[in-house]
């Protein structure tokens, strides 16, 4: 330290340290927050962005419609990015902070990084209650700021102009740690943002993270070698943490090697492309028949980068009781779940130090034999359910292989929530690694186009984001196609206009109930013959975008073929049905009322009680 100190205000502080952050990617440096998603407002408009407006030339700052979408944006941006940049999402004080709460849940769950500086209110409380505060009468320095203690992997409120200096590190290390990874919030009171200080230049020297890549305990692993070795029947599933850690050729040479097959999580899809020959397709509720059976009969599960979700598991029934788990996870809380053995530590150090122990170790080749043939009988069940057919309006299935058919291998599919996650999954065929985007680990509607808009600023123009999405979700959050349209980021968006939540009315009607608020024409409407229809692309036409809608498979041929010569986001709609969907997968845990007068809800709780007589309750 050089005694040396820089006068600053607490948000020029702030943007000065965040510019020289810097990050290794393929082995360049690359400055780790690329950009700024910002609204302003009343808590960031006067002093944060005085200071963001200054490095526009270092730190672009990109505006969004809405929070929500702003920091959904920056998470699809951290995924295309596999966790190795982060965007900032900035908002002001009040209902600008808690529309980020939502988008601060996906990135928790799907263990993201993202920063979100929110404005607050005033630390000296002197002109409270200010425009937009909460006020808590026997907590008063409880704001609606703290509702991001849930979601968030890293909390903290800036009270003092000294304490950027702890904290500022300390948001950037979780956000850069593998095991701990996931979204960084920092309250800033707007009258400390104003608050000049003499912060020693050391705070602001170019600082270069590299992602740390842990290795496995030797004794863990030895434990690992035991049980696999003993292995006849073992299967691999490969979760997002694999792509995140850049394993992907690792977990192929380790199958290969081993002879062992491998499905995927919804995080995880896209590791793999769909014809490598020890794939298996997706694993759990939305995934593969194939998957199943081979989880079914699996006597050791080696799980690799995944927390084991309800959807991957099957809400637990997937799995034989006796089944043993290897779980490889940088964090200890994954992979010690349902008493598995744990090797903690990163994907691909895991990988490779267990490969080299099980030398002269190869699972019998029936098993493999058995993965092939139940997977290709998979795909000829998808070739069948894509097929074209004379029904009034396309399936799901069938719209996304037209879409998948025009689709380049540098291309990256989108999606998130209601019934395409499962439909995408099944019959999605990748292309190229890390070209799909499930937002599966919130289901959270909206995602779609916002998500495809930072993985579109992330692709630069290597490719284009495809994005599939439900009506349902289109009209819950679509203004992010102004967004790209203004910012110059292209897109392809597929809506599925289905005339409601369909795939929620299916759980519904499935579990006994009778379609009830979730269909247009179930939902109580003024005219029920005739519900308003939305022209979803004269919509997307009136915020900028290019668009069309197609009557049919055909037209959707010729308009995919024509979105991909377009210069700007481009919106294709078509009518799909709301009943059919692509059979396979594991069942799920719901609930369904105890007792009821309604035979078919008696029936549904029936099935599952059964159902649940199969759940592996931690062992």
């Amino acid at each position: 330290m050089t005694g040396k100190t820089v006068k600053l205000t607490v948000g020029q502080a702030i943007v000065r340290y965040l510019i020289n952050q810097y990050t290794i990617i393929d082995g360049e440096r690359h400055q780790l927050f690329a950009g700024v998603f910002g609204i302003f407002g009343h808590g960031n408009v006067t002093c944060l962005s005085e200071a963001l407006e200054q490095v526009q030339d270092r730190l672009p700052t990109w505006r969004g419609q809405n929070e929500q979408s702003m920091a959904l944006a920056a998470i699809g941006y951290a995924k295309a990015k596999l966790r190795r940049q982060i965007m900032i999402a900035t908002t002001s004080v009040g209902p600008g902070a808690t529309n980020m709460v939502t988008a601060a849940g996906v990135a928790h769950s799907n263990r993201l990084p993202v920063l979100l500086l929110s404005g607050d209110t005033y630390n000296n409380r002197l002109p409270d209650p200010v425009l937009q505060q909460v006020e808590h009468f026997g907590e008063p320095s409880t704001t609606v700021n703290d509702s991001f203690r849930a979601v968030s992997r890293y909390w903290d409120r800036i009270t003092h102009p000294a304490q950027i200096l702890s904290s500022l590190p300390q948001a950037v290390a979780t956000m850069m740690d593998p095991a701990d990874c996931g979204p960084a919030f920092i309250g800033l009171p707007q009258d400390v943002q104003e608050i000049a200080y003499d912060y020693p230049v050391e705070f602001f020297t170019e600082t270069t993270w590299r992602i740390p890549r842990s290795r496995p305990d030797i004794q863990q692993v030895d434990e690992a070698v035991k049980i696999l070795k003993a292995a006849k029947k073992p299967l691999i599933i490969s979760g997002g943490g694999v792509r995140y850690s850049g394993a992907v050729e690792a977990l192929m040479k380790f199958a290969e090697d081993r002879m062992i097959p491998v499905a995927e999580t919804i995080a995880g899809k896209g590791a793999f492309v769909h014809d490598h020959p020890f794939y298996v397709g997706a694993i759990g509720i939305e995934g593969t028949d194939a998957a199943k059976e081979l989880a079914e009969s699996a006597d050791v599960v080696i799980a690799v980068g995944t927390r084991l979700q309800d959807f991957t598991t099957g809400s637990w029934t997937t799995f034989r009781y006796d089944a043993k788990f290897i779980n490889i996870n940088t964090a200890r809380f994954d992979a010690k779940k349902h008493f598995s053995n744990p090797i903690v530590g990163d994907a691909l150090e895991c990988l490779e130090e267990l490969n080299s122990k099980l030398e002269g170790w190869v699972c019998d080749a029936s098993r493999i034999d058995e993965a092939r043939k139940l997977y290709s009988d998979w795909n000829e069940a998808i070739d069948k359910g894509q097929a074209p057919t004379n029904a009034s309006f396309p399936s799901y299935a069938q719209v996304i292989a037209v879409v998948n058919k025009h689709a380049k291998p540098t291309d990256t599919m989108v999606t998130a929530a209601g019934g395409l996650p499962g439909e995408t999954i099944k019959n999605w065929r990748v292309k190229a690694s890390n070209t799909f985007d499930c937002e599966f680990g919130f289901s959270c509607m909206g995602y779609e186009i916002a998500g495809a808009w930072g993985h579109a600023m992330a692709m630069n123009g290597d490719g284009v984001p495809i994005v599939l999405v439900g009506d349902g979700s289109y009209m819950m959050m679509n203004s992010d196609i102004y967004s790209s349209v203004l910012s110059g980021h292209k897109m392809i968006v597929v809506v599925c206009d289905n005339g409601g939540f369909a795939v929620i009315n299916r759980l519904q009607t499935g579990m006994g109930v009778p379609g009830f608020n979730n269909l247009l024409k179930d939902a109580r409407i003024k005219n029920k013959d005739n519900p308003p229809h939305v022209d979803f692309a004269k919509h997307a036409e009136a915020m900028g975008a290019l668009a069309k809608h197609c009557e049919s498979l055909s037209d959707l041929e010729n308009a995919m073929e024509w979105a991909q010569t377009t210069d700007r986001t481009t919106v294709i709609s078509i009518n799909s049905d709301a009943y059919s969907w692509t059979p396979g997968g594991a069942d799920w845990y719901v609930g369904v009322p105890e007792i009821n007068d309604r035979q078919s809800i008696r029936e549904a709780r029936e099935g599952q009680e059964a159902f649940r007589k199969k759940q592996r309750q931690g062992i």
